[in-house]
């Protein structure tokens, strides 16, 4: 009645003041909603001890554009950011880490994915380092720099989860600093921020209230933890005897708890698991999150949310993720899920994570994700040729090296023959290697059948060197298999050592069976399969290479004899291989059995080098003592007692410490 009462032009009047009122509703609405909707975490990619250590094809566009047909619009990028520099004091970033990340920006805008540069940098001892507000600011001003100019799809997030000692007021303030340092350069660019306590959603609401307006405020959800973390190694106690907890909680198939774990928090959170290991626990604390979002009237976001796989039940943990889900859409919180390919990631356990052929389809279903359709993977003989190196490794291989104390460049720009870079490898010990592992396996048969090679170009510095060139094939399930080789032993009477670049052709039929050691010695026994190949290396097999240098160049299977010289010269000088200044070095990072610890002493000094937990318990110590100046080099080969994870290898030497992460796998 009394709408009907008003006059024409005080209709009018109201309807233009509801209309201002919904329109600034929906402004502050849309202000708090972030632009991207869901994707994964690209890891182990960028999370390497230094620039040159990245296998930048181990990912390309083909990957980013798969990411994209599952459904996704974001690729979250965790990167060791600080080991891109060249260290203290300028921690100037590598100019080949930015030719790296460009790239992969070019494949995200090309496809209009967002890409959020991740600094993972975030280690226990990363977040007690007293100048990491110093290094922060000199970093990200140099990050801004550079990409101040990109578009709107490249995001900056400042700090993945920060720990330790570091409370949420200490961090706001050095964030807070990191933030000033950022819009000093870049006034466009997204910046994701969070609180400490390892991006705790009970912290977002200790964060300050900053007052830049394109911010997202990012959280990480792993609970509850007995279950998403259940076989864990890397926490304190190891987690690594629980298996099977279901979710939710399920009296019938709940496990008892460890014997090792009875009495620690481990042993309380199964007791009070009745409760936590419900869907409605699950809600309520995501619910903290999503009360932070309304009452800040921000963007929210999470950026990592999943389950070990080893010794999780797989339909359990597939309704955990749809779950966590749809109560994170719910709540208008988009996420990326940890991670895309790994121990938490969408393939199935143990396979060979094959986009097209391993896809966990049930898990991908209960993410919200479009599931491609999966194939039988059938190994096929190789029709043509293939490269092994040019500038980087060829895709379809990983880097497997055991450097055996050596320095390995595969970036090298020490007089390359073709293109930008060469491989440059010296300085190894007996039995070190340069390793290329297949993925999947290779069935060369054909190729050898029709008198295909191995051709490259190859350089050296010491008159008298030999190494073996070997392609390794796959063990297979019977007993009396091992992993055969074949091999070709390079020396002077294929290519002098002059430090001049030389062509090399060499038929598969010159290679010669070499026997297979399989924790003991076995001699060739004429069992070598070319139709299952796993790997191909280059082997300091005939003694110490300590001292010599050699340099290789576009490694590749081909029935063509094309190769030419382009860069004549004579090169015999070896230089630094690694960008950053450390005189420690770990190589590689990422193992199976074995890491190869090189250090120079300037004087007389104490040595501690210790493996520890992310949580800072030690699990192993490796050396111990005073030693005297010179170079050393020790092979660290992993104990049965070290499951697989995440470690910190920590190098003291006297009173500086050097950390370093292993991913043991």
């Amino acid at each position: 009645m009394f709408w009907k009462s008003l006059n024409k032009n005080e209709k009018m009047k109201d309807t233009k003041l509801i209309a201002v009122i919904l329109f600034c509703f929906l402004a502050l609405q849309l202000h708090a909603q972030v632009t991207f909707n869901r994707g994964v975490n690209l890891t182990g990619w960028f999370q390497t001890s230094s620039t040159n250590q990245i296998q930048f094809t181990k990912y390309t566009k083909k990957d980013f554009q798969n990411i994209k047909s599952l459904g996704c619009d974001v690729v979250r990028l965790p990167i060791n950011l600080f080991s891109m520099t060249n260290g203290s004091p300028d921690y100037t970033v590598d100019p080949l880490f930015f030719d790296f990340l460009d790239e992969a920006a070019n494949w995200a805008e090309e496809l209009q994915m967002y890409l959020i540069i991740d600094n993972h940098t975030s280690d226990d001892l990363a977040s007690k380092n007293p100048n990491l507000e110093t290094v922060l600011s000199k970093v990200w001003v140099q990050m801004a720099e550079h990409y101040k100019n990109r578009s709107t799809y490249i995001l900056y997030e400042i700090l993945n989860e920060p720990n330790g000692t570091l409370t949420t007021a200490a961090w706001g303030k050095m964030q807070q600093t990191a933030i000033t340092a950022i819009r000093g350069i870049d006034t466009k660019h997204t910046i994701v921020v969070g609180g400490a306590g390892f991006n705790s959603y009970t912290e977002l609401a200790s964060i300050p209230v900053y007052t830049d307006a394109n911010l997202i405020y990012t959280f990480h959800f792993y609970d509850p933890f007995v279950f998403t973390h259940q076989g864990a190694t890397w926490v304190t106690p190891s987690m690594a005897p629980l298996a099977n907890v279901p979710f939710p909680y399920n009296a019938t198939t709940m496990p008892a708890t460890p014997g090792s774990l009875v009495g620690s928090w481990v042993g309380s959170s199964l007791t009070s698991y009745t409760t936590d290991g419900t869907l409605a626990k699950v809600k309520s604390l995501i619910d903290i999150a999503a009360a932070f979002k309304t009452t800040r009237n921000v963007k929210v976001y999470c950026g990592e949310f999943g389950v070990y796989i080893p010794n999780s039940p797989n339909a359990d943990r597939t309704y955990w993720y749809g779950e966590v889900r749809k109560y994170l859409e719910a709540k208008g919180i988009p996420w990326t899920t940890w991670d895309y390919q790994g121990s938490f990631g969408l393939f199935t356990k143990g396979s060979a994570e094959l986009f097209d052929y391993d896809l966990n389809t049930p898990l991908l279903t209960a993410l919200g994700f479009t599931v491609p359709v999966q194939q039988t993977f059938t190994l096929s003989p190789d029709v043509v040729g293939f490269p092994v190196y040019t500038d980087y490794i060829a895709e379809k291989l990983v880097e497997s090296s055991s450097a055996g104390g050596a320095a390995i460049n595969f970036y090298s720009k020490d007089k390359p023959n073709n293109g930008k870079y060469c491989l440059a490898w010296s300085g190894a010990a007996q039995y070190g290697t340069v390793g290329f592992n297949f993925s999947p396996d290779k069935d060369l048969s054909t190729l050898k059948a029709q008198n295909y090679a191995l051709s490259f170009l190859v350089r050296g510095n010491s008159p008298g060197a030999k190494f073996d060139l070997r392609f390794t094939d796959t063990k297979t399930t019977v007993a009396t298999d091992h992993p055969w080789r074949m091999k070709f032993t390079m020396d002077e009477t294929i290519a002098p050592w002059d430090g001049k670049w030389h062509k090399v052709y060499l038929p598969l039929s010159l290679f010669s069976e070499g026997g297979s050691w399989d924790n003991i010695w076995y001699n060739a026994s004429g069992l070598f399969d070319w139709k299952a190949i796993d790997r191909f290396d280059l082997v300091a097999e005939q003694g110490s290479l300590v001292g010599k240098a050699f340099w290789l160049d576009n490694i590749q299977l081909t029935n063509m004899d094309t190769a030419k010289i382009y860069e004549a010269s004579t090169y015999t000088a070896v230089k630094p291989v690694y960008s950053n200044t450390s005189p420690v070095s770990v190589f590689p990072s990422l193992i199976h059995n074995e890491t190869t610890i090189h250090y120079v002493l300037k004087g007389n000094e104490d040595v501690d080098i210790s493996l520890y937990t992310l949580s800072g318990q030690k699990v192993e110590e490796i050396i111990r003592g005073k030693q005297s100046p010179g170079a050393y080099t020790h092979t660290w080969i992993r104990n049965n007692r070290i499951q697989q994870g995440v470690y910190i290898c920590r190098v003291k030497i006297s009173n500086e410490v050097f950390p370093f992460k292993l991913i043991l796998i």
